[in-house]
This record gives structure tokens, C-alpha cells and sequence, in this order.
């Protein structure tokens, strides 16, 4: 995945290491979207849409991945061995910030997502808290990958349709392009070797001419 990321932040921009994009702002602006596919508002009815709820994780993943890339100068091996550091050390009961300890064990989805903006304004990288809103979302690692994979795909084609030139069509048929992937997804064989290759076809054969 960190291979991926470093590709699609050098198709963007061939200097994103000296650009040093604020990633995590991204994580910000991405989190609170969740939120919104949650439904958070207690003055209206609101129905959670798990599939994109579990698109804008990944979405956050993109970020958090270029965040740690970047903090390694985008050296892959370094990126990889924080990454094992912090899924080995980060712990999943209390969070600390400014003295005040978050028990993230009794706090429900929306409080986790309000907590990972938090620590992302802060600029703080927190893979544990991470994990959690995974497992919430009813994602494992396995799972993630595999949209990830999806995701990247989406944004290279995205890319290579005008995506930074303004031209690129984000609603098809109606929807958006993230709700296509995801039937896109569900609809190729999960073990296909060239799975990255099909799904980008995919997209080519549905976006509108």
C-alpha cells in the first residue's frame, strides 16, 4: 500500500516530498464526511450508509499512509517499519491528549471519528485509534486492503480523466464515482491476480463518454 501511495502522490505531483502536503487536513475533512455517512444529526432521521462510511476510511488510510511517507521522506522500508511500530506500541485502551485520557474502549463510532480529527489538527499519526474505527466499521486489514487497492485505481483513473485539470465527471448516471466502485469491487473476484488492471476497465467501460 505504501508503494501505491508513493505512485499516486508522484502522478499528482512529482515533488509532493518537498510540496509536504498537509495530509492531515485531509484526514480532517475526510473524517468529518464519515461522520456525515454515519448520521450524526439528532434533529433529523438519518440512516448510516456502512458501504461509503468504509469508503471515506479508506480515503482517510490514503492520507494517514502519505503522512508517514512523508515524515520518512518517502522511503518506503522506513514508512513501512513506523508503521509496524505504531500498530505494535499504539495503545487501543487510553488515548492521551493535553492531559485529559481518553478511554477509547467505551466511546461509541462518532466519538472515535470526533477523537481522530482531533488528533489529526493536532498532527498527531494514530494508527491504534485507527484500528478501532476499522473494527467499528465492521473492516479488518484484509478488507481495507482490497478497497484500498480499489481506491487507488479510482484516483489514478480519476487522474487520467482531468481529475486536476477540472474536467473530470464525479457524478455518473446520477451517482457518485464511489458509489460505482464499490459495485465495481463487489462484482470482480476477489483473488484475481490482475484485479487492479480489471477494475480500471471497469470504470473505463461505465464512465460516460
Amino acid at each position: 500500500m505504501l508503494r501505491l501511495q508513493a505512485a499516486m502522490n508522484t502522478k499528482v505531483d512529482q515533488n509532493w516530498i518537498r510540496a509536504a502536503y498537509p495530509y492531515l487536513r485531509a484526514v480532517v475533512i475526510e473524517a468529518s464526511e464519515a461522520m456525515e455517512h454515519h448520521g450524526w444529526k439528532w434533529w433529523k432521521k438519518q440512516h448510516c450508509d456502512l458501504a461509503q462510511l468504509q469508503m471515506e476510511l479508506v480515503d482517510i488510510w490514503h492520507f494517514l499512509l502519505s503522512e508517514v511517507l512523508l515524515r520518512e521522506q518517502g522511503n518506503q522500508d522506513m514508512a513501512a517499519a513506523s508503521l509496524f511500530a505504531h500498530l505494535e506500541h499504539d495503545s487501543t485502551a487510553v488515548l492521551d491528549i493535553d492531559g485529559n485520557h481518553f478511554q477509547l474502549q467505551q466511546m461509541d463510532l462518532l466519538q472515535k471519528l470526533q477523537l481522530l480529527i482531533a488528533t489529526a489538527a493536532l498532527n498527531r499519526v494514530e494508527i491504534g485509534l485507527f484500528t478501532l474505527i476499522l473494527e467499528d466499521c465492521q473492516m479488518n486489514w484484509t478488507q481495507l486492503y482490497r478497497q484500498y487497492v480499489g481506491k487507488n485505481v479510482l484516483n489514478f483513473f480519476r487522474q487520467d480523466h482531468g481529475y486536476k485539470e477540472g474536467t473530470y465527471q464525479k457524478i455518473w448516471h446520477g451517482r457518485e464515482d464511489n458509489e460505482h466502485l464499490v459495485e465495481l469491487i463487489n462484482s470482480l473476484p476477489e483473488q484475481a491476480d490482475d484485479f487492479p488492471e480489471r477494475l480500471y476497465q471497469a470504470l473505463k467501460k461505465h464512465y460516460p463518454a
